[in-house]
């Protein structure tokens, strides 16, 4: 609290002032200064500069110094004004002694070059070289590199916090943060590449008042003042000199200061404690003790000066040996490395050790609280601990990415946000295996090889590879999990090879198709409406809840995404519910099956282009008669156990001989039949997506690619 009101104290003052001194600052240039408040700018000037220069070098990162491109500017803008003040007394009472200009000039023009012009104007044109030509210049390229390259690597930090939010490594909250922090970091460099122009622009300037107040005090001095030309040039050229030099010292420190802030990196350590922490290894340092050494024994040397050099270096080397043992016993102590635990809701670093990856567990103090026993997360990936490297970005591992690209599709074709997906290993999973949740709840598991390739056989396979035989988990396919160096082997022979975290990601995809109602909530839905309410204000509002109260939409939201219906055409959902209003009351179910046809060609765009004809698997009329006989409103279909058994597996081996082709089929029934039988379908594990024959637009072609028959044979 303390901090909170020094700070607001600080923003306060300086907010009241600072407006004041840009004014001050512009008026210096029109009004003349008395002497006392010219030389009290001046030690201002010098003062500001060196606090900037202190507080650069004590910056962890470049943004912690953010207004430096602001405070560079009032700097440079202060430093001017004071040299058209000075100018203006040097030109006018100039001729009266070096003391007309003020005692800070006169200090500078007597102490620093000793009275004499010549020496004052050689050590003035190298003060020069040194900020415009080295510093100045330097500052300014690195800059405009910085920009240039903070500005291109933008898109990439923004999908790399994407991708760690969606693995559970940071918050939403901290994933702002983040994103808020890198616009502040490009803006930054775009600041400072316009801000080197400054104090380029502010040494040119200061050769350029050098010129003009020499030859406008010998002018003025001979023609107006009676003075010889030696005598005028000793007197003017001195007091130019001086002015130079109070206003280029700064000048320098403010160069310095920009130039330690842009080529500063990001640290746990200010600018010494990091280049401390890197100078001071043990393998450098004895080398370096050593060549003294042999340059203080050489005869002829200042031999006494290089052993003590020597000396110096190797009790540097001493020092870091003894430094690098202490932190090397503190990282192996017991009280450093807990005991191993069996979750993790964060990806480790790449420093981290074997401990560290595993998770530690937190110590037991008998207290079990709220978040010992929830877990709130919509979607989780538990991994074994072999596959750590799949989404271990250092080791190469593109899952988090793909899980990203898997998200924005699902998203896309659902019509609502999928939420992020959380990654964490589970020590009771085996090594290659991992599991996904939604909710609480396993929706699928199955094992990869992180080391291996998977091989799926396609229509002109003609021989078996060597290899692991698993079953694709995605499609059900039997498939081969081969080595590396077997990858030519088997695409020659027709197979189509995958990559593991290629696998995890396909499968986690129909994982999330399959349960995409679950992912649903009110405060999605809620969302979408508040999005909606930007462009359809009248439509919202006349609609929900007036009409379909938010509980009710979320249903029928729910029921369509169920059976594979996209729902981001809300508008036209909004609009069809308005005029079906109590015409089902709140059966969200009848609601969802009226608005089935009307959103049935987003669903088919996404099975086939709108040119292909749809592959469909029908049932021949004695099967669906009976099905129909069958069904019960109350109950659903009721179908002996061997004939439910032969229909699945008719149906899964016509989508599994789809999908080898790569295609994806649907299963066509009469309208009434329609809702019983994909709700039997999904009971007895198939994720095949049933249409009634009411569904079908009239501008689609179709191909029937299977029928089953009593005997449930797919023909």
């Amino acid at each position: 609290m303390a901090e909170l009101t020094s700070a607001r104290f600080s923003g306060n003052i300086a907010g009241a002032t600072l407006p004041i001194g840009i004014l001050a600052v512009v008026a210096m240039m029109v009004l003349p200064l008395p002497l006392a408040l010219l030389d009290l700018f001046f030690v201002f000037n010098i003062l500001l500069a060196l606090l900037v220069l202190m507080v650069s070098l004590h910056s962890y990162r470049p943004l912690d110094f953010s207004s430096f491109p602001s405070v560079l500017l009032i700097a440079t803008v202060l430093r001017l004004a004071l040299n058209v003040a000075s100018t203006r007394i040097v030109l006018t009472d100039g001729h009266n002694g070096p003391g007309a200009a003020g005692k800070v000039i006169e200090a500078f023009g007597n102490f620093v070059i000793a009275g004499n012009f010549a020496v004052g104007l050689v050590v003035f044109i190298i003060l020069m070289i040194i900020n415009l030509v080295v510093i100045t210049k330097g500052a300014g390229r690195v800059s405009e590199v910085s920009a240039r390259f903070t500005l291109d690597a933008l898109p990439g930090k923004q999908m790399a916090i994407d991708a760690d939010m969606n693995a559970g490594i940071m918050t939403p909250e901290q994933a702002r943060a983040r994103r808020a922090e890198v616009a502040e970091e490009a803006d930054f460099y775009g600041a400072m590449d316009g801000a080197s122009k400054f104090v380029k622009g502010d040494a040119v300037a200061g050769i350029l008042i050098l010129v003009a107040n020499i030859l406008g005090g010998i002018i003025i001095g001979t023609a107006q003042h009676g003075l010889g030309l030696g005598e005028a040039a000793q007197t003017y050229v001195l007091l130019s000199i001086g002015d130079g030099l109070v206003a280029q010292i700064p000048s320098l420190l403010l160069s310095i200061a920009t130039a330690v802030i842009v080529t500063r990196v990001a640290s746990t350590h200010d600018m010494a404690g990091h280049i401390g922490t890197q100078i001071t290894l043990t393998r450098a340092w004895i080398p370096v003790a050593i060549v003294m050494g042999i340059l203080g024994l050489i005869p002829g040397m200042p031999n006494l000066l290089f052993l003590i050099a020597a000396l110096g270096a190797g009790g540097i080397a001493y020092w870091a040996q003894r430094r690098d043992k202490r932190e090397a016993g503190t990282a192996d102590s017991p009280e450093k490395l807990t005991g191993q635990g069996n979750t993790r809701a964060a990806l480790p670093s790449p420093s981290q050790g074997a401990g560290a990856q595993s998770g530690q567990k937190k110590p037991d103090d008998g207290v079990i609280t709220a978040q010992d026993v929830t877990d709130y997360a919509p979607i989780t990936l538990q991994i074994g601990f072999g596959l750590i490297p799949l989404i271990d970005e250092t080791e190469g591992g593109s899952l988090v990415s793909r899980i990203t690209g898997i998200r924005r599709d699902v998203s896309k074709a659902m019509g609502f946000v999928i939420p992020g997906v959380r990654i964490r290993d589970d020590m009771t999973l085996p090594a290659n295996s991992y599991r996904i949740r939604i909710r609480q709840a396993v929706a699928a598991e199955d094992t990869v090889y992180p080391d291996r390739k998977l091989a799926l056989p396609g229509n002109r396979t003609t021989r078996k590879l060597r290899g692991i035989e698993a079953k694709d988990p995605s499609f059900g396919m039997d498939a081969i999990w081969i080595l590396p160096h077997q990858e030519a082997e088997a695409q020659a022979d027709d197979y189509v090879v995958v990559e593991p975290d290629s696998v995890v990601a396909t499968h986690l995809s129909q994982v999330l198709y399959a349960h995409a109602s679950e992912l649903l909530g009110a405060d999605d839905v809620q969302g979408l409406l508040d999005n909606l309410e930007r462009s359809a204000p009248t439509l919202v509002e006349s609609v929900v809840p007036k009409l379909v109260p938010l509980h009710t939409l979320t249903g029928v939201l729910r029921a369509l995404l169920s059976d594979r219906m996209p729902v981001a055409d809300l508008p036209r959902i909004l609009e069809e519910l308005a005029a079906q209003s109590g015409r089902f009351g709140t059966d969200v179910t009848k609601m969802a099956e009226a608005l089935r046809p009307m959103l049935a060609p987003q669903l088919l765009q996404q099975i086939a282009p709108l040119k292909e004809a749809l592959p469909l698997v029908v049932l021949s009329p004695e099967l669906e008669e009976m099905l129909m006989r069958a069904n019960r409103e109350d109950s659903g279909l009721i179908v002996e156990q061997g004939l439910a058994e032969k229909i699945v597996g008719g149906i899964n081996n016509s989508m599994e001989a789809l999908a080898g082709q790569g295609r994806q089929g649907l299963v066509v029934v009469s309208g009434g039949l329609r809702r019983a039988f994909a709700t039997f379908l999904r009971s007895h594990g198939s994720e095949a997506i049933v249409l009634g024959v009411n569904e079908l637009p009239e501008n689609r072609r179709i191909e029937i690619v299977g029928t089953l028959g009593n005997n449930t044979g797919a023909a």
